[in-house]
């Protein structure tokens, strides 16, 4: 059965996304290109490859971030590398599908700032930068910026979120922010199903860990989504199950229930 979701001139169907994101290769990949409009990636060379919907998603919400509040760029860090599989420093990342994103970040006074690398922020969105002679450098997290590239994944019409990886503390943050400036109630309450905190690694409170669903299609071509498939989701994903075999109801209810 191991061949059968591996590509090879037995399975010249499989492509793409192949596979789980964190048990899985990338066919045809794309590169996410050094810099963009309001984006940098972190390594000049390496882990940047991924899905073409990935790719755009990140360059569209980047550069609608930056449109609408200039700042500092956005910080990428590693997709996949050019063929998926096992890459160093994640047990993820391996079917063109994830993506690490540093958080916007401010001076204490509020004055926008380059990200200073991986840096972690507690429940009151402040965070230690790095220690210097002087002392202790301390960032805040911009939750409006922050915020502003969460909706924008979620607008994005190139692919559909699966997950947003973020501690709970910050996923606190961004939604009362959002409320309280009056967001579309229904986007807001997207980005409280997206995002979360994962049992199994780090809390993610130095960055958001963006995964898309597999892209439209690519089901049939190997892509398994390894996640929940949300009801505002449309077109829905094709479910190649037997008539009567699965109770969809009770999966979606199931695959939600730790989110409500």
């Amino acid at each position: 059965m191991g061949c059968l979701g591996t590509p090879s001139p037995l399975t010249p169907e499989v492509r793409g996304s192949v596979g789980l994101p964190y048990r899985g290769v990338l066919t045809e990949p794309v590169v996410l290109p050094a810099q963009g409009e309001g984006y940098v990636r972190i390594r000049e060379s390496g882990m940047h490859y991924g899905t073409e919907a990935l790719v755009k998603s990140i360059q569209h919400a980047a550069s609608e971030v930056q449109r609408q509040r200039p700042g500092p760029p956005l910080r990428v860090g590693d997709l996949s590398g050019i063929n998926g599989g096992k890459i160093p420093n994640h047990q993820s990342h391996r079917s063109g599908r994830d993506v690490d994103l540093v958080f916007y970040a401010t001076s204490l006074g509020g004055a926008m700032v380059p990200s200073q690398g991986w840096t972690r922020y507690g429940a009151d969105g402040i965070g230690v930068a790095h220690e210097s002679e002087h002392g202790r450098v301390f960032l805040r997290m911009d939750v409006e910026r922050n915020w502003l590239l969460v909706k924008e994944l979620l607008l994005s019409p190139y692919s559909q979120v699966m997950w947003l990886f973020v501690s709970n503390p910050l996923k606190a943050l961004l939604a009362e922010y959002a409320l309280a400036r009056g967001e579309d109630p229904f986007v807001v309450w997207q980005a409280e199903n997206v995002m979360h905190q994962p049992k199994n690694a780090m809390p993610h409170d130095d960055h958001f860990h963006l995964r898309i669903m597999c892209p439209e299609g690519s089901t049939l071509h190997g892509c398994e989504e390894g996640g929940p498939i949300w009801p505002w989701l449309s077109p829905a994903p094709v479910l190649d199950w037997p008539e009567g075999s699965v109770d969809i109801a009770a999966f979606v209810e199931a695959a939600l229930f730790p989110l409500l």
